[in-house]
């Protein structure tokens, strides 16, 4: 990346207009709360919270961590979600008798990838693609994107869980 810095000579002004620096500031504070929630122990309470919801039930486990993952994955950008839950799905399937098959990371997988699609902030390429749409004269606003986001993720994450209960 140097080489090729010095060796084109770009313009800097220029690129730095190009930018998206609303939704790249989006993700900075995105990923402080994220990081703050994991500092001050909140991830853990969580972990217990939800393995004390589940009882030990392998389904009831899959099923809460798809559709939570697919849930909170339309309100929290996906990736940073998803590095939060590691800790929590990792001690559900500690605590899960029949989860040692790794099967609650695939719905983790499944729902927050998923979930990401029922909104504009679920995933990071949705906001750039907003931000780019808008910029050439096609908005799309958020609602619009829910009102087709929304089914096709009760769609993908329902399938994806049977396809868990099919294959594990």
């Amino acid at each position: 990346a140097v080489a090729m810095l010095i060796w084109v000579h770009p313009d800097i002004e220029q690129m730095m207009s190009v930018v998206d620096w609303t939704t790249l500031m989006f993700f900075i504070g995105l990923f402080m709360v994220i990081g703050a929630i994991e500092e001050v122990g909140l991830i853990s309470l969580i972990a217990v919270g939800i393995g004390d919801i589940v009882g030990g039930n392998l389904t009831a486990s899959v099923l809460a961590v798809s559709w939570l993952a697919a849930f909170l994955s339309g309100v929290v950008d996906n990736i940073p979600f998803t590095a939060a839950m590691l800790p929590v799905v990792d001690y559900l399937t500690q605590t899960t008798p029949g989860a040692e098959n790794q099967i609650l990371f695939y719905a983790l997988s499944i729902g927050a990838a998923m979930g990401g699609n029922s909104s504009l902030i679920g995933a990071s390429a949705n906001l750039v693609t907003a931000g780019i749409a808008e910029r050439a004269g096609y908005p799309i606003t958020f609602k619009k994107f829910l009102a087709v986001g929304l089914p096709a993720v009760v769609i993908t994450v329902s399938l994806g869980c049977i396809w868990l209960f099919i294959h594990f």
